[in-house]
């Protein structure tokens, strides 16, 4: 059985911690039971399941391929003497989608939203001994919730079996008198300060102390009086002492800062936080070019659905995420589109350490109404807080080729929810790109112009895409690039962030998903894309990102097949293949 014992979130560490990863009963049903229920059925009821992993994949335990629409999970934990006067939070990386915490039979709290994390103190919950908690979980097959590419059907196309129920980590931390909720960092590299805020439980706690180190250096140590629940800060730094080109994040350098933040009471330290940061810009200059830094930056970014052959859209591990950056670095990418997933944290936080550029996409839904309006933007607004975390994410994408807004091309009301949508998102954080609809229909405010394109091979990217004078008159993918009534200015950058899909042919290649004819065999694979990527050096683009890292179920157009293996060897014709 595989464990994932890992402190689950690392970029917010906590080292008073109880993992409650591993086995839990589920009952699973198309009924919905009530807790009183659930608590009268019998133990031969309930199946043994190893969470985080979920009942559809085999890592779970089960592997059980019938759908249910409604999860009942029950597990002890203990509550030892030495945390007796200690407060607890209670913490879930991921639920899909609609949970209902009891701990001890008494009614928690509840959360909507599968690819959001979220956490409730329990300290007037627990016991010292033995505890029961109970997580009641609904997940329909419903086109109004975000669901990415977990399919509203049978698979089919490029939509994959869903997970469903507890599919990310689960755990409790512990405090003293008061606890972070949750902090933002970010920082100014042209006036040379940090700022962010950071947001407190119970509103006891009057100070916070921040400590910056770079490797075993302390830099800077500041104390900030609490204003209750919420405060604001900004740290200044010297140029001179410490902030320089030296010291700025890249993919080809990525200088992270230690930071330790310690809630205070008076003189007790009630709660003290590991995480890591670095001074990063990412930014449009005045000519219409991207820059890192404030240099022009070339983006060589590859999709990544972030879905494991034996446990879907939970990481086996997080070295199985560490492996795929490291992969994806050595075949010359400098980041990844991680599409329609917010990832497991230990992906951003191996991004951030290894140097890698990382785009965060909300899951869609596939259907436009008041409804999926509604819970589109609330589990957005608690993705974006949870990307403030991670320096390596430069951008997000509310909205991918239209899904869920398929008639914004002319529809005003869906054109307005991809326009609310851009400023909300700045409105939570300005410091990061965004990308409205990427593909096609195109939605202005964008901070650039995206194509996707499935385009045979260099000739044809050429053909379609060698002149981007007149951007309205394109349809790379036979829909029009720019939707109705939105102009654009003629400096906006452009990137091509979807081309290549090509598969490999295999026996299954009748049943199997990729785009235009089947690659023979590796060395064809190789050549087509150098061929498309020559094509793509000549165009005016300022950066790609090549469909995809990974093989996933029935979609076999991957450079990895689905136990994440390349399917050719590195070596000199291979290695930085998409260095360009």
């Amino acid at each position: 059985m595989i464990n994932r014992n890992e402190y689950p979130r690392p970029q917010f560490k906590n080292d008073e911690w109880l993992p409650l990863n591993g086995i839990w009963k589920i009952h699973l049903s198309n009924k919905y039971l009530s807790l009183k229920e659930v608590n009268k059925l019998k133990e031969e009821d309930f199946f043994n399941i190893n969470v985080p992993f979920t009942y559809e994949y085999p890592l779970s335990g089960l592997n059980i391929s019938t759908h249910y629409d409604y999860m009942a999970y029950k597990r002890t934990f203990i509550i030892d003497k030495e945390h007796k006067n200690y407060g607890a939070i209670l913490n879930f990386n991921g639920v899909d989608y609609h949970s209902k915490i009891f701990i001890n039979d008494e009614y928690v709290g509840e959360h909507k939203g599968g690819f959001s994390p979220f956490s409730f103190d329990i300290s007037k919950f627990i016991k010292v001994g033995e505890n029961k908690i109970t997580v009641l979980v609904s997940d329909f097959m419903d086109v109004n919730i975000p669901r990415g590419k977990q399919s509203f059907k049978e698979p089919f196309g490029c939509w994959y079996k869903e997970n469903s129920g507890i599919w990310q980590s689960v755990w409790i931390d512990f405090y003293k008198t008061d606890a972070i909720k949750g902090f933002y960092l970010y920082s100014d590299i042209d006036n040379d300060l940090i700022y962010g805020d950071v947001e407190t439980f119970t509103g006891l706690a009057n100070y916070l102390k921040i400590s910056i180190n770079l490797k075993d250096k302390l830099l800077k140590e500041v104390i900030f009086k609490l204003d209750k629940e919420i405060t604001k800060f900004s740290i200044n730094f010297q140029e001179y002492d410490f902030i320089d080109e030296l010291l700025y994040w890249s993919p080809e350098k990525p200088t992270l800062l230690n930071i330790q933040l310690e809630l205070l009471k008076d003189n007790l330290v009630c709660e003290s936080i590991k995480t890591r940061f670095a001074f990063r810009k990412i930014s449009i200059d005045g000519e219409g070019n991207i820059c890192l830094n404030n240099k022009k930056y070339y983006q060589r970014l590859v999709l990544d659905q972030g879905y494991f052959n034996d446990s879907g859209l939970t990481p086996p591990s997080i070295e199985a995420l560490k492996n795929d950056i490291l992969v994806s670095k050595e075949l010359g990418f400098n980041g990844a589109r991680k599409h329609q997933k917010f990832e497991d944290p230990y992906y951003y936080y191996y991004a951030d350490e290894l140097g890698f550029l990382v785009w965060c996409e909300l899951p869609s839904v596939y259907s436009f109404n008041k409804i999926s309006t509604q819970n589109l933007v609330n589990e957005w607004m608690e993705i974006v807080k949870a990307s403030n975390l991670f320096t390596s994410i430069i951008c997000y994408v509310p909205l991918n080729e239209s899904w869920g807004t398929k008639k914004i091309l002319t529809d005003k009301n869906q054109q307005n929810l991809a326009k609310s949508l851009y400023f909300l998102t700045k409105s939570l954080d300005s410091t990061r790109l965004v990308s409205t609809n990427d593909g096609w229909e195109n939605i202005n405010p964008t901070d650039f112009i995206s194509i996707h394109g499935y385009l045979k091979d260099g000739e044809d990217i050429l053909n379609k895409l060698g002149d981007l004078a007149n951007l309205d008159e394109l349809y790379p993918q036979g829909r029009k690039l720019i939707s109705y009534g939105n102009s654009f200015n003629t400096k906006l950058p452009i990137l091509f962030t979807e081309f290549g899909g090509i598969a490999l042919d295999s026996k299954e290649s009748d049943l199997m998903w990729g785009y235009n004819e089947l690659a023979k065999n590796n060395n064809e694979l190789i050549d087509r894309i150098k061929d498309m990527l020559e094509a793509i050096k000549a165009c005016d683009f300022q950066g790609f990102c090549y469909t995809q890292l990974s093989d996933v179920q029935q979609e076999i157009n991957g450079l990895m097949d689905k136990d994440h293996n390349l399917k050719f060897e590195l070596n000199d014709k291979t290695k930085n293949l998409f260095k360009i």
